[in-house]
C-alpha cells in the first residue's frame, strides 16, 4: 500500500464530491443566502442606533420599520442555514458511507499477501476509525469554509461602502492571519498521520490480546502484555499531543492578530467619528463587520487543521481502496471436472529473498485421496493456498484436467473445491444460516441428515433454540470442536468435486474423529482430495502420501511403501504412534 502527497488526496477527495454538484450547488445557495442575511443585521443595527437621533429624540416609525426587517432577516437565516446543514451532513455522510464500502469491498478482493502483511486491526482501524474522522474533518470544511469565505468577501463590501480608509486596515492586515495559519497546519499533517497509523496498532493489539486471551492468561502474560500496551499507548499519547499541540495554537495566533487588527478598527473609526468622517452608528455596524471579518478566521484556521486529520484518514482509507486485486484473466469455467490434478516444477515463496518451494511436481489421479505431511514450516499449507490460487505461483505450472488454474475462472476454480479447514469460521446468526451458506436451497431434511453424518445433530438439539439458535462464536456458546463439526457439516451439505482437508479434525477429540471418519470416507468417494494432517492415523487410508520437507517432496507413497523405505515419514510414524 502506496502513500500519497496531500495534495493527491486533496484531489482524490474533490473528484469524489462531483458525484455530489447539485447537492454542493444548493448548500452554496444557502451558504450565500445564510451569510448575505447575517451580514445584513450589523447594517440595520446601525441604522436601528441613528433612529436615535438625541435624548428625547427617537424616531420610532423607523425603529419600528428596523426592528420588524431584523426579526424577518433572524428567521431567514435560521432557515437557509438548517437547509444548508442538512445537505452537508447528507454530502459527508454519504461520501463516507460510500469509501466504507468500497474499502471493504476491495478487502474481499484484495491479495492475500497485502492482506497478511498488515496487522487485521489496522484494517478495522481504517474503515471505522478514519473513516469517522475523514468524516467529522470533511463536515467542518462543508458546514464553516463555505460560509467562511463568503462571510469574509461579504464583510469586506459592507465594510467598504461604511468606510474605505478603515476597510483598508483590515484587509492589508489579513495575511498575518494566513500566514500563521499556513505554517502551522503544515506541521499538523505529519503527527496527524502518526496518530492514526499508530491507533491502527494500538487496536490490532487489542484485537490479538482480546482473541488470545486464554493463552494470555495460561502463560501468566498478563503483566508482560500490559506492558507492551503501555509502550503502544504512550507512542500514541505523545503522537496525539503533538497533533493536538500544533493544531490547537492556530486558533489563539490568528485570534491574536485578529484582535489587534479589531483595536486597531476601533481607536481610527473613533477618530473619524469625532470628526464627522463616521457616524456613530455606521461605526458600531463598522465594528461588528470587522468582528465578524475575523470570526471566519479563527474557524477556518481550526478546519485546516481538522482537515489535515481528515487528510491523513483519508489516506488510510486510499491505500486500502488503492490496493491490488487478485489478478482474474480465467475464462474457462470448469464444468463437474473429473478432478485430475498436476503441479510442474511449481516454485513459489513468500519471501522472494528466501526460497520455499522449488520445482514441485505432483500428478494427481481423478478420485485420488492425498494426504500431505511434514514437519511445521514446511509447505504443506502452501501448496494448499497455491493449488485455491490465495498466492500465485512464481513459475511453473498447476493444471487441473490439463487446464492450467490461471486460465480458470477465479470464482469457478474456488467453487469447485469444499474447505474444512483448522481455523473456523461461523458468522454471527442461526446455526440453520450458517449451514445453509454452502447451499441456501438445502432443505430442513438435508440439514438435519448432514448434522447426522457429522454428529453435530445432538448438540445441536441441546441448543435453546434448536437449528435456530443464534451463535456467536465470542461468547463461548459452542465448544472448539463443535464449531469445527458445524463447519464440517456446511461442506456436506454442497460437496464439490474436489476436497481440501487443512487440519478439519485437529479440534475434535479422537472418538469423535472416528465416528465422523465414516461420514468422511462417504464425502470423499470419488473425489480428488487433499488432507493436510499431523495425526497419522488419519491419513494411513490415502493413496498418496506426500512427505514435504523444506518445500520439497523427500518421499511419495502409499503408508506401507513409506514404512517400508524406512525415511522421513517411517521415522514421524512411529514416533507419533509411540506419543501416542
Amino acid at each position: 500500500m502506496n502513500k500519497q502527497p496531500q495534495s493527491k488526496i486533496f484531489n482524490r477527495i474533490l473528484s469524489e464530491l462531483k458525484a455530489y454538484a447539485g447537492s454542493i450547488a444548493l448548500s452554496v445557495i444557502c451558504a450565500l443566502a445564510t451569510v448575505y442575511f447575517t451580514l445584513l443585521i450589523p447594517i440595520l443595527t446601525g441604522r436601528a442606533i441613528d433612529c436615535i437621533i438625541a435624548s428625547g429624540s427617537v424616531d420610532f416609525d423607523r425603529l419600528l420599520r428596523v426592528l420588524q426587517m431584523m426579526v424577518v432577516t433572524v428567521v431567514a437565516t435560521f432557515f437557509t442555514q438548517w437547509i444548508m446543514n442538512r445537505v452537508n451532513n447528507r454530502i459527508t455522510y454519504n461520501i463516507t458511507k460510500n469509501l466504507r464500502d468500497r474499502a471493504f469491498a476491495k478487502l474481499q478482493h484484495a491479495k492475500l499477501s497485502d492482506i497478511d502483511s498488515h496487522p487485521h486491526g489496522d484494517f478495522v482501524s481504517r474503515i471505522v476509525s478514519d473513516a469517522d474522522t475523514f468524516a467529522d474533518g470533511l463536515l467542518m470544511g462543508f458546514t464553516q469554509v463555505f460560509t467562511g469565505v463568503l462571510t469574509i468577501l461579504g464583510t469586506i463590501y459592507f465594510m467598504i461602502t461604511i468606510s474605505l480608509r478603515i476597510a483598508l486596515i483590515v484587509i492589508i492586515a489579513t495575511p498575518v492571519s494566513l500566514l500563521i495559519a499556513k505554517f502551522i497546519s503544515e506541521k499538523t499533517y505529519k503527527f496527524f498521520g502518526a496518530q492514526a497509523k499508530l491507533r491502527g496498532q494500538e487496536t490490532s493489539y487489542i484485537e490479538e490480546i482480546i482473541i488470545n486471551k486464554n493463552i494470555v492468561r495460561n502463560m501468566d502474560y498478563e503483566d508482560d502484555a500490559l506492558v507492551e500496551f503501555e509502550t503502544v499507548n504512550k507512542d500514541l499519547a505523545d503522537a496525539s499531543m503533538k497533533a493536538t499541540f500544533y493544531s490547537s495554537i492556530v486558533n489563539p495566533s490568528t485570534r491574536l492578530v485578529n484582535n489587534l487588527i479589531y483595536a486597531a478598527v476601533g481607536v481610527f473609526g473613533a477618530i473619524m467619528a469625532t470628526t464627522g468622517g463616521i457616524t456613530v452608528g455606521g461605526l458600531a455596524s463598522f465594528l461588528s463587520y470587522a468582528s465578524t471579518y475575523a470570526k471566519p478566521f479563527n474557524e477556518i484556521s481550526g478546519v485546516i487543521t481538522e482537515f489535515q486529520n481528515a487528510l491523513a484518514c483519508a489516506a488510510r482509507l486510499f491505500e486500502i481502496i488503492d490496493s491490488e486485486e487478485e489478478i482474474d484473466e480465467g475464462e474457462i469455467k470448469l464444468q463437474e471436472p473429473k478432478g485430475s490434478i498436476e503441479f510442474k516444477n511449481v516454485c513459489f515463496s513468500y519471501d522472494k529473498s528466501k526460497k520455499l518451494i522449488e520445482n514441485l511436481n505432483i500428478k494427481v489421479e481423478p478420485g485420488q485421496k492425498v494426504a500431505i505431511v511434514g514437519p511445521t514450516g514446511a509447505g504443506k499449507s502452501t501448496i494448499i493456498n497455491l493449488l485455491m490460487r490465495f498466492y500465485d505461483i512464481d513459475s511453473g505450472q498447476i493444471l487441473i484436467d490439463g487446464r492450467d488454474i490461471r486460465d480458470i475462472n477465479l470464482d469457478n476454480l474456488r467453487s469447485n473445491f469444499g474447505m474444512v479447514l483448522q481455523e473456523t469460521w461461523l458468522k454471527n446468526a442461526s446455526i440453520r444460516d450458517n449451514l445453509k451458506m454452502a447451499n441456501p436451497n438445502a432443505s430442513d431434511e438435508e440439514i438435519i441428515e448432514a448434522a447426522k453424518a457429522c454428529h453435530a445433530h445432538s448438540f445441536i438439539k441441546k441448543m435453546p433454540y434448536g437449528y435456530d439458535t443464534v451463535i456467536n462464536t465470542g461468547e463461548g456458546m459452542l465448544s472448539q470442536g463443535q464449531l469445527q463439526l458445524l463447519c464440517i457439516t456446511r461442506v456436506m451439505l454442497n460437496i464439490p468435486s474436489m476436497l481440501i482437508l487443512d487440519e478439519a479434525t485437529s479440534s475434535i477429540d479422537t472418538r469423535t474423529e472416528q465416528k465422523i471418519q465414516s461420514a468422511f470416507n462417504k464425502m470423499m468417494k470419488g473425489r480428488t482430495t487433499f488432507v493436510v494432517a499431523h495425526r497419522l492415523s488419519t491419513i494411513k487410508g490415502a493413496d498418496m502420501i506426500l512427505f514435504v520437507k523444506d518445500g520439497t517432496i523427500v518421499e511419495q507413497g502409499n503408508h506401507s511403501q513409506l514404512l517400508q523405505k524406512n525415511g522421513f515419514y517411517a521415522k514421524l510414524y512411529r514416533s507419533d504412534f509411540e506419543i501416542n
